[in-house]
């Protein structure tokens, strides 16, 4: 059954008096009569039900009736905490965080799970349980910044760009004219930048990265270039380049890097939820990618002012797939992604195409591409993919048809288990060209469905981005990857939370390197004659 989209609200939302301020309300919940706590219950509640409810839905993959529980609970344990005494500001957030933890906290309880069967779904309460984290590593100092803030900067921060509202709206929740929420909105966010500069700072993991913390944040404020050595320094440093790609959501909208660094879990479907932006309820997934991608045109002009880097698209900096945040700083890695064409796969970690070879915009040598090296084909050819954990195959349940499982299976030559990965992102069944693995039709488990072309509306769920590590990452939700439940034959492919496990890496079968496909040096080390999509490192 198709994970169901959550339900569109009313815009705007609805509460009460805009005057009568959550932490006027929440303060009443605390030795005021019955009738005044209830009206204050009353009020929060119906401010805020309808985001957490939307959001538990995205977390259970689910719309049953658990997501009201599970809302429901979420709500009783902000209450509780108010009562004793917590600040009454920032609710919607932390509700929404309430409800993610409280699914991911039901899911690890056997108990649970067994009176609650839908908490076990692999998109859903399943795969949070086996994530290390909620926050994505490259979120981290966004993370710390926002949380260092007061609680009207976040509120309305929180509410203007996440929940893409007018300003009115948080200005009523927090007792303020909108003269001066307006001008509060623009001080927060002078001070998240400067929490997410002193952040990067604070948890430098070496001297030289400590060092070169202004000399990364006054360019990219100012939109000039780096310096030659601090470009050095990011092409060696993950921590750094990660800290560049924050701070460039800075020159263009935030929605997305706060969405990540506060929820983590289904954020950005969350952010396709918002009624604030999509006014239509008939407006169709596409055009909500161009919408999307118009708000981001202005930290694209940015990032265009640093040297130019072939490789993954702008959406990779976003989400810091691979090497996002290299692309500020016009590095390359030495591994190759290139398209079918000739030209640059978009869907593909960026690298040097090349053994050897200029890095594009830093004047120095490319170092020539090691042994064990994946290079992606001038054309489409078939491959087995196999588990880097357990050298098991991706095979097809019983026949290729549509809606046929995705498994595990001892590796052989029937072609059930032949695929080809094309330059558009679709991950192609050669058993039936037709037919396309889909991540997102049976709620997180891998089916056969149709190959959609690019306007479809499930075009995301058919396509997946490819990261230098062999990780197949669907587009709809990039901090999922392609993964087994088990290790065992039979066992369904689901996706699961990015976790840079060797469950999620997925390995080609050799070929010598003159045929132009997805091939390695034949070397004396056996696994380097195992080529992944991308490279091991």
């Amino acid at each position: 059954m198709p994970t169901p989209h959550p339900p569109r609200p009313p815009y705007p939302p609805s509460g009460g008096d805009p005057g009568e301020s959550d932490a006027a309300l929440a303060a009443r919940l605390t030795g005021a009569p019955d009738a005044e706590v209830a009206h204050s219950t009353a009020l929060l509640i119906a401010r805020h039900w309808q985001s957490a409810h939307d959001y538990a839905v995205i977390c259970l993959a689910s719309s049953a009736s658990l997501a009201s529980m599970v809302t429901a609970a979420a709500f009783h344990q902000v209450f509780d905490r108010l009562t004793l005494g917590e600040p009454g500001d920032v609710l919607r957030p932390r509700l929404l965080v309430t409800v993610r933890d409280i699914v991911r906290l039901w899911s690890a309880e056997e108990r649970i799970t067994g009176a609650l069967p839908e908490l076990q779904k692999p998109a859903g309460g399943r795969g949070m349980r086996a994530a290390k984290s909620m926050t994505p590593e490259n979120r981290k100092l966004a993370e710390r910044a926002f949380q260092g803030l007061p609680g009207p900067a976040r509120t309305l921060l929180w509410h203007t760009e996440v929940e893409a509202e007018p300003i009115t709206f948080p200005a009523g929740l927090l007792g303020m004219d909108t003269d001066t929420a307006s001008a509060t909105l623009e001080q927060a966010r002078d001070k998240f930048r400067e929490g997410c500069v002193r952040a990067h700072q604070q948890l430098a993991p070496s001297k030289d990265c400590g060092f070169y913390n202004r000399l990364l944040d006054v360019p990219i404020r100012r939109g000039g270039a780096l310096l030659p050595d601090v470009q050095q320094h990011l092409a060696e440093c993950r921590y750094c380049r990660d800290a560049a790609e924050q701070l460039s959501h800075f020159e263009g909208a935030l929605d997305v890097l706060l969405a990540e660094a506060v929820l983590g879990w289904g954020s950005r479907r969350y952010l396709d939820s918002r009624p604030g932006r999509t006014p239509h309820r008939s407006r169709t997934r596409a055009a909500a990618r161009h919408s999307a991608r118009a708000r981001n045109a202005a930290r694209h002009r940015v990032l265009a002012r640093f040297p130019k880097m072939t490789g993954r698209p702008s959406r990779a900096l976003r989400t810091g797939v691979g090497i996002a945040g290299a692309a500020l700083l016009g590095t390359v890695l030495a591994t190759s992604l290139s398209s079918y064409d000739g030209e640059t796969d978009p869907t593909a970690s960026a690298g040097a195409t090349d053994g050897t070879g200029t890095a594009p915009g830093t004047g120095t040598q490319a170092q020539p591409t090691p042994p064990g090296t994946a290079q992606l084909p001038t054309a489409p050819r078939q491959t087995r993919l196999r588990n880097a954990a357990n050298e098991l195959c991706l095979d097809i349940r019983d026949e290729a048809e549509e809606g046929a499982g995705a498994v595990l299976a001892a590796c052989s030559s029937e072609p059930t288990q032949q695929w080809s990965y094309e330059n558009d992102g679709l991950l192609r069944s050669v058993a039936d060209p037709g037919l396309c693995l889909d991540s997102r039709a049976d709620a997180g488990v891998v089916i056969l469905g149709t190959c959609a072309d690019g306007d479809d509306e499930r075009a995301d769920d058919v396509r997946y981005d490819l990261t230098v590590r062999g990780e197949l990452l669907p587009r709809w939700d990039e901090q999922l990857a392609l993964a087994t439940t088990t290790g065992d034959p039979g066992a369904d492919i689901v996706v699961k939370v990015r976790d840079g496990s060797d469950a999620q890496r997925w390995l080609t079968d050799p070929q010598p390197a003159d045929a132009g496909s997805l091939s390695v040096a034949e070397t004396g080390d056996p696994s380097a004659r195992q080529a992944g999509l991308g490279s091991g490192s």
